[in-house]
Order: structure tokens, then sequence, then C-alpha cells
């Protein structure tokens, strides 16, 4: 049995477990179990989970083009990536803090299916089965992870949010499983050299509703900002000029000049070429990056891929709002589509120039209703076992209640992701000529961010446009 408190090393970040064994001492049949001796002294929690948007994974909230609020979130939303929740329950609820969402049957409001362990392990132990539904895996002890919870780790947060779209940093790029240990190099604020903060430091909780939010899905509290820890005027070297750049440019911008700095990130989807078996060595072809990195650039089930590592973000004004496609929303066919997109303008006293990743996709479409379409790709009749991609729609659509015409096509998509982590150490940061410059290109597009040219030289400021 292990002492009252313990300490879990994950790398260097210290998670301090307390002994729960005199509430668990017999065997454990089942995770609901679990859950319900939880309950019986944390009822007011389940309770407030239950209204959480990590257990929802849906909200109600106004978008742009929408003349009324529209539910909308992780539930219903469509991506790039692998497309949508819809027809694809076990695979993509596999990360749900729930257990068991294998369908639309799922009650949500019985409480005994939150999974309590999967934010709560303090031994890191406790594993998800990747097609289970949210279940955890038969092999875990349940007994022995019960006996010893503690506050969210990194290493618990990231059991998710580090693997979004299907592996290791494929999604966000620049949030990945180098984040439970890093360097300061990496990341100054995660770093055992630097803060060494948890992710809730930042993501701070209430009732179990965790600030912040990504452009692509529904809020969970609020946009978060630098500024909810450092005031706008945070340096202390050229001051004056630094500061100055505040009132304009997110401090992302300068403090994270690139993302998919450890591992690589994806960078462009294009289901179309899916299928073809005959590719590489069995349907799957590999290849290295400039720095040897081995990236999978075709896989027969999920088609092409491109990869970047030490990537230049895109930059592009954000005053806390995104556009966001609704299922169903038209798009047009013979251009780029964009899923999210940052809201913001030069002219918007509100907005700041972010630093974003987008990601890239060739995605299925209806030809005749001109909208995206939703594909059931994951189980039985799936397009991972078919291979059939009307018979995928067909399904896909009729589970997410949308119209399919029998006629698909492939559309271009884009999503953006805001860049939040990997901040590098100050001696790090952008330098003027970065960004400024009369002899060379730099990194930011001036006219695409609303100026006729480099401000500095110009002598323009954001207004005089």
């Amino acid at each position: 049995m292990l002492n009252k408190l313990f300490l879990v090393l994950l790398g260097l970040s210290v998670v301090v477990a307390e002994d729960h064994s005199e509430h668990f001492e017999d065997s454990l049949s089942s995770p609901h179990e679990v859950t319900e001796m939880c309950l019986e002294c944390h009822e007011e929690a389940g309770d407030s989970f239950l209204h959480s948007k990590h257990w929802t994974w849906i909200g109600t909230e106004e978008v742009p083009g929408h003349d009324e609020e529209v539910a909308f979130g992780k539930k219903n939303a469509l991506n790039n990536f692998c497309i949508g929740l819809k027809s694809n329950y076990a695979r993509c609820t596999s990360c749900h803090a729930g257990y068991g969402w294998k369908d639309n049957s799922f009650d949500f409001s019985d409480a005994l299916n939150i999974d309590c362990l999967v934010c709560h392990d303090g031994t890191g132990m406790y594993k998800k089965n990747s097609k289970g539904a949210g279940m955890p895996k038969e092999d875990v002890d349940l007994l022995s992870i019960a006996q010893n919870v503690a506050l969210p780790s990194r290493e618990n947060c990231g059991a998710c949010h580090f693997y979004g779209g299907g592996g290791n940093n494929v999604k966000h790029g620049d949030l990945e499983k180098a984040l439970v240990n890093p360097s300061r190099e990496l990341d100054v604020h995660m770093s055992a050299d630097g803060e060494d903060f948890s992710c809730t430091e930042c993501h701070e909780t209430d009732d179990h509703d965790i600030s912040g939010n990504a452009l692509s899905t529904s809020t969970h509290g609020g946009t978060l900002s630098c500024e909810n820890c450092h005031d706008e005027d945070p340096h202390t070297n050229y001051k004056k000029y630094l500061d100055g750049h505040s009132k304009t440019v997110a401090c992302q911008t300068c403090h994270i000049p690139e993302f998919a700095r450890a591992n690589p990130t994806k960078l462009e989807w294009d289901w179309s070429q899916a299928g073809d078996k005959t590719k590489g060595v069995k349907g799957v072809v590999k290849s290295s990056l400039d720095d040897g990195t081995k990236v999978m650039t075709y896989h027969f089930k999920k088609g092409a891929f491109v990869w970047g590592k030490n990537v230049v973000p895109t930059y592009a004004w954000y005053g806390g709002t995104s556009e966001r496609m609704i299922l169903g929303d038209n798009i047009d066919l013979d251009s780029m589509n964009q899923i999210t997109a940052p809201i913001g303008d030069i002219n918007d006293e509100n907005s700041k120039i972010f630093p974003f990743k987008i990601h890239k996709g060739k995605q299925i479409a209806d030809k005749e209703n001109s909208y995206l379409l939703p594909v059931h790709l994951f189980g039985k009749g799936g397009y991972w076992k078919t291979f059939d991609w009307d018979k995928s729609v067909i399904t896909g659509a009729k589970n997410a209640g949308i119209d399919y015409s029998g006629k698909y096509t492939w559309a271009e998509t884009e999503m953006y992701w805001k860049i939040n982590h990997m901040v590098a150490p100050k001696e790090d940061a952008l330098g003027c000529g970065d960004c400024h410059s009369k002899k060379h290109k730099t990194r930011f597009n001036w006219k695409a961010l609303g100026y006729e040219g480099d401000p500095r030289y110009n002598k323009v400021s954001r207004f005089d446009n």
C-alpha cells in the first residue's frame, strides 16, 4: 500500500496524490463502481461536472452569420482532420471524460457515467481504450488508481489534448507530449527550470468549468490572455518601445517564434487520395523532414499528409471571437473554405496580431447542396472497412441529420489554431529585424494585415489606414 501522501514524478513535474485507501478497500468490478463511490463524498462535484463543456461537448452561443444563438461544440462540429464525431462515436469519444458514449443513446444526465479518474489519476497508470467509447483499458488497476487520486496534472490533461487528430501534436502544433517535461527552451512556463506550471495554473477552474477556448469549438469560459498574469507594460529593457508594441501585438507573437519545436505537426490532410493500397509499403509512405524526423506522408485509410517542424506561424488580427462553420452551412466548391478563422481587423481597437497554425484539408462535400459532409469512418460499414465513400457519407449524413444528394465532390478547407503554448525564453523572442527590414523579406505580410507597407518605415499607426 502506498503512503498517505506520495510523489509521482512526471519527468521533473511533481504531482501530490492523496491516499484514498480508506474509501476504496475492496476490489472494484467496473469503472462505474469507482464513480459511485467517488460521488458518496463528492456529489456536488459530480453535479457541476454534468454541466461542464468537458462533459457536454456542446454549448449555446452566437456564431457569425447566424441570426440566433446555435448549439455548437465538439459534439456536432466538423473539422478537416477526422471530420466529426457523428457515426464515429467509439473512436472519437475515447477521450470523453465519461464511460460508454457509443451512440446517441448515451445518458448525459447520469452522473455514474462520469470518468473521475481520467482527470484525477495520481499514479500515471490510468489509460483509456482508444476504441472503447471512453472505457478504460481492461488491464487498468482501478483499485490502486482510485486509492491514489490527485489534482489534474499535465499528463492527465495531455492524455487527450496532446493527441487530438489521431496522434501526438497532430492537431494543435503547440500541445504535445514534450510538454510533460519540457526544457526551458521549449516552454518557460512549464519547464522545471522556469515556472513549472500545471495546466490549471492558467486554465483556472470553477465548478469544473475550465477557462480557455479553441477557435474550433464552443467556449469553456472565456478567452485566456497573457494579461491575466502580466500587465500591458511588462518589459524592463527597451520598455517604451516594446510596451508600445503590446497595444497592437499579442505577447505570443514575439514570444513563440515557431511552433512544433519538439515534434512535427500536421499542416495538410488530403482525404481525396485515400484508398490506394499500392502506394509505398502496403499503402503506407514515410518520408523525412529536413532535420531527419520521420513522418507518415500517406496512409491508404486517410490519404496524403504534409507535416512541419519549427514552423513559422501565420499572423492575423484577432479580437477574441471567431468564424465557425456550422453543419449545413453553404460553401464555395471552387475556393478555399474556412471552417474556423479569427475575427479581427486593423481598425478594431480590441484586435491584436496573433500567431496561428493553419491546417489545410481536402474533404468530401455534397456536390448539389454545396456543404461539407459528415463521414462514417470508424466501425462496421465505415470507410476504413469498405473504402466506399458513397456508402460512408450516406450513413454519416443520416446519423448527423443532414440531407445527402447522392453526389459528392471534394472541397478545400482550412482551420486556424491559435498558438499559445511553447513560450520561448525572452532571449529567444523575436527581434526587430524579424518583423521589420528595408533590405530583406520578413515573416510579416504587412499588406495582408491591412498596412500599405512596413509601418516602421511608413511611420503610420494601425488607425491611420
